[in-house]
């Protein structure tokens, strides 16, 4: 389960064509404010990503310490600082202003970070600035069009573009099938924004270029109070202000008291890591 890469897969424009016509990028209401409220969670308990992914992508795309990369919808720095410590010279670009000032005091130690009040769909970079356009856990918010044509704009030629995901097994093991159901019941609107629904459609992002992709295993373990985190920094969980927080955390705490061992639970994930070239 810990291992590094574990398939590979090659798509050809052929086969994009013949994909059914559904758009999963479409921008969901005021998604840009989405996680306002929810960013010393998000900050403390939303996974890292595996190392393997950086190695992957210097191996595979020539991620070198001089690329300069736009880290879009950087939220509160958890990949940005990967990019950072690899020693690039990264431009967090952030909408959400909440997520920005967080991932700012985050990486406030890094002398080639720049924060960016700026969206996918218009960055504010200047154009073939940039050799690496990267989201992380984001795409699926995005205006699809709109934000492709903005990536072609910013990218030097022969810029590469990176969209990865930390997708949460729902099936593994009897915790996880419980915290899914969990989900499911009360999470307000789980089941339209899911990024796993937003990765199987990916090739529509690309088209008509070609792309690749891996998948890296990773997880997390939390005791209770980091796992209740960890619930609360998600979009579509009920906020305390709501009728359903109290018994969706009462359900959690049974889950957990269930299924913890040493008093502590796993979280397993599936990191995705796209890349190609547009254009």
């Amino acid at each position: 389960m810990r291992g590094a890469a574990v398939r590979a897969m090659k798509l050809a424009p052929t086969l994009i064509g013949r994909l059914p016509a559904l758009n999963y990028f479409m921008a969901v209401q005021d998604s840009t404010q989405r996680f306002s409220s929810r960013v010393g969670n998000y900050v403390r308990y939303r996974p890292a990503y595996p190392s393997a992914a950086l190695d992957l992508l210097n191996k595979e795309c020539g991620l070198a310490a001089a690329s300069v990369i736009a880290d879009v919808a950087s939220g509160t720095g958890i990949f940005t600082r990967m990019l950072l410590e690899n020693g690039n010279r990264v431009f967090g670009v952030e909408p959400n202003a909440q997520m920005r000032n967080a991932g700012e005091e985050f990486l406030r130690s890094y002398p080639t970070f720049t924060s960016v009040a700026g969206t996918a769909e218009a960055t504010t970079l200047a154009d073939h600035s940039v050799d690496f356009v990267t989201a992380a856990q984001a795409a699926h918010w995005f205006d699809r069009e709109k934000a492709r044509r903005e990536f072609i704009r910013i990218g030097r030629p022969g810029a590469w573009t990176v969209l990865l995901w930390n997708e949460r097994r729902t099936g593994s093991t009897p915790f996880l099938r419980a915290y899914e159901q969990l989900l499911v019941e009360y999470g307000t609107d789980y089941q339209d924004v899911r990024s796993e629904r937003a990765t199987q459609q990916i090739e529509m992002f690309f088209a008509p270029s070609r792309f690749e992709a891996r998948t890296f295993d990773y997880h997390q373990d939390f005791d209770y109070p980091a796992l209740e985190g960890r619930l609360l920094s998600s979009s579509y969980t009920p906020q305390a202000s709501d009728a359903g927080y109290a018994p969706m955390l009462r359900e959690l705490r049974r889950i957990f008291a269930e299924y913890q061992v040493n008093a502590r639970v796993t979280f397993e994930y599936d990191t995705r890591v796209y890349y190609g070239r547009l254009g």
